[in-house]
């Protein structure tokens, strides 16, 4: 599994905290990260609505299979990323809301909020997290007997989200000129975006805009 981390400026400087404790985790299953967020507080400045953005191009290009979001209450990056066809994101505080999704909802997406409860032990709690996130198989259901109408359920969800949305490179054309370019305009985005992504017609839309 390939596996987006991505930061905004208000918690930028969390990065190395959570990189850390995501890759941990991932290179015990032989997934693989990539931070294309903000790594600090001087790197190209993102808001979540960027971050909303990046994770619909990485996810819809297919160029990972998985995004971290987050910012700091957690619900702008949740928002953002939701606008999107194609983005399925989850609300992650503890480690049970990312077992219950992974296992319930078993969407594309987690948003979690890094200006609440980040203190001492903080980086066990994002740790357990992803542990719960990426461990196992997912969409076994919770109870287990829950399984199939749950797993009925998510996918009516997805197809509706999509029945209801625009086509997704309409979407992109849509949108504000500046934040896209603003978007995209990271290095590391653009390096994991332009070597993994799977769709010409995405990477055609990135590549004329940078």
């Amino acid at each position: 599994m390939k596996i987006a981390l991505m930061n905004e400026f208000s918690q930028a400087a969390k990065n190395p905290t959570v990189l850390e404790q995501l890759n941990t985790v991932a290179n015990a299953q032989n997934h693989q990260v990539f931070n294309v967020g903000m790594d600090g507080d001087n790197d190209h400045r993102l808001t979540y609505i960027h971050l909303g953005i990046i994770a619909s191009l990485l996810l819809n290009s297919k160029a990972v299979d998985f995004v971290v979001t987050g910012c700091g209450t957690g619900q702008g990056a949740l928002m953002a990323s939701n606008a999107f066809p194609g983005v399925t994101c989850g609300y992650c505080i503890d480690p049970s809301d990312a077992y219950l999704f992974a296992q319930i909802n078993n969407g594309n997406a987690l948003a979690l909020p890094y200006a609440k409860g980040f203190g001492w032990g903080a980086e066990l709690n994002i740790k357990y997290i992803f542990e719960k996130a990426f461990t196992g198989e997912k969409g076994q259901g919770y109870p287990a007997e829950r399984k199939e109408s749950q797993v009925t359920n998510a996918g009516i969800l997805n197809q509706l989200k999509a029945d209801v949305a625009k086509d997704y490179l309409s979407a992109l054309e849509a949108i504000d000129p500046e934040l896209i370019k603003q978007a995209i305009g990271g290095p590391r985005f653009q390096e994991c975006f332009f070597t993994h992504c799977q769709d010409d017609a995405i990477a055609a839309f990135v590549k004329a805009r940078i």
